[in-house]
């Protein structure tokens, strides 16, 4: 059976991943951006950004897929998907420009055809495309909200096997038509209205989040107390009614995501005139998260000025290069400010572009050399060795503060490092100052 061809607007991490994966389902597919580089990044075979599989996935299909600068290029294909971005305004309203700019230069089409909104959008955005389709006698263009609930660093597998897929329509039938499309992926399928469908999405980023801002508040606690956060998390997370997913303490999240997912659902909530109280909390928390590594660094080495701190990792999660509102950018620039000199390193993301006065390095190993202390900011794989006697003695001083609890507490101090996790019970005397021993003096 021939599948239907399939357009995309918008060619960045969501659309190139969505797009990917409906070609492997088979269908023909029509990608369309504005960003002419991209573009021919894209017709070269060329990815403009990290996400493991994915360049697999683009040379098995290269043949069903296409990609274009020109809208009228989307027309031939009858279902088309927004992909575009959605970020924040100043004031912490989504941005939905580009939507609307999708709205405008759709393909004009005789035929029934379908708009899906794959990008996060507001609740009531539905709503307001269809009166703008109406009000232009578009009223054969259906509509439909089809949420992405994709990871960066995982995307591919979590679109091929979803949890879960969200279709919410103003038409029962329009609603068949993108809930078919899925139908090789076997995974439950929600059907719903729209405005609940944009909501789920929004409910779903802000309830993972509240998970992460309640399990950093736990260890932080632990700290306090010296119980260990990783157990604590290993028994609340054995709970069958809790589960152990985003339970694991750290320095907070980042990302294209939960930042903005958070503030939008905040604005919204504002903007209907409800005071979302556990929703600032959450987001205050992870604020706050990403400094209190400054804290740990001080009650080992002092005041930081003219001390050198390596950051190990940047992006805001491994497998992806994404440094958008990464906890590496704040700890980096607070560094900075207090006077430290900044050493960084990560294995696929470049933030000369957002960090002025840091030394990049080509390795962690490099990046501890000289260094007064070190800072696991980003879990990658490469530095589960860093505890090592080579880092050890590359070091000026064997600091080391594990902000995503990635090592084991006591395999690191027997290896000759002053250790520091999130919520991990610690040394009563690692941070005592060393005094010197006094001779003993005679009576006289």
């Amino acid at each position: 059976m021939k599948r239907p061809a399939i357009g995309i607007f918008g060619a960045g991490w969501v659309g190139v991943v969505t797009g990917a994966c409906f070609a492997e389902l088979g269908h023909e597919v029509v990608v369309r951006d504005i960003v002419s580089e991209r573009i021919e990044a894209l017709q070269a075979g060329r990815i403009p950004f990290h996400e493991p599989g994915l360049a697999e996935l683009l040379e098995r299909n290269r043949e069903r897929m296409s990609f274009t600068l020109d809208a009228a290029d989307l027309a031939p294909t009858g279902l088309m998907f927004v992909c575009v971005g959605t970020p924040p305004t100043y004031s912490g309203d989504a941005d939905l420009s580009a939507v609307w700019n999708v709205v405008e230069q759709l393909p004009e089409q005789e035929e029934r055809s379908l708009l899906v909104m794959k990008s996060t959008v507001p609740v009531g955005t539905g709503e307001k495309v269809r009166e703008s389709l109406d009000s232009r006698g578009l009223a054969h263009v259906g509509y439909v909200s089809n949420p992405e609930f994709l990871a960066e660093g995982s995307a591919v597998k979590d679109f091929m096997r979803p949890d879960r897929v969200v279709v919410g329509a103003f038409a029962g039938a329009d609603g068949e038509t993108v809930a078919a499309l899925y139908e090789p992926l076997e995974a439950p399928i929600v059907r719903t209205d729209v405005a609940s469908a944009e909501m789920i999405k929004l409910a779903a980023n802000a309830f993972l989040m509240t998970r992460i801002s309640f399990i950093n508040e736990i260890a932080n606690v632990c700290e306090a107390t010296g119980a260990d956060v990783v157990k604590v998390a290993e028994g609340i997370g054995l709970d069958h009614r809790l589960g152990p997913h985003f339970l694991r303490a750290g320095i907070g999240w980042g990302g294209s995501c939960f930042p903005k997912d958070g503030v939008a659902l905040k604005q919204l909530a504002s903007n209907s005139g409800y005071h979302f109280q556990l929703l600032n909390a959450v987001i205050e928390v992870n604020e706050l998260q990403k400094r209190r590594v400054i804290g740990k660094l001080e009650k080992h080495l002092g005041k930081l000025r003219g001390k050198t701190i390596a950051l190990l990792g940047l992006a805001f999660k491994p497998n992806t290069d994404d440094l958008r509102e990464a906890p590496s950018l704040v700890l980096a620039s607070r560094l900075l400010a207090e006077g430290a000199e900044v050493r960084a390193w990560d294995p696929v993301a470049d933030a000369r572009h957002l960090l002025q006065g840091v030394t990049f390095c080509e390795s962690a190993l490099e990046a501890v050399t000289g260094a007064d202390a070190a800072v696991i900011v980003t879990e990658w794989d490469e530095l589960r060795s860093l505890a090592s006697a080579e880092a050890r003695d590359a070091m000026a001083s064997p600091v080391l503060v594990d902000g995503r609890n990635l090592l084991d507490p006591e395999e690191a101090r027997a290896a000759g490092f002053t250790y520091e996790g999130i919520g991990r019970a610690a040394s009563p005397l690692a941070a005592l100052p060393e005094t010197e021993e006094r001779e003993p003096q005679l009576e006289q």
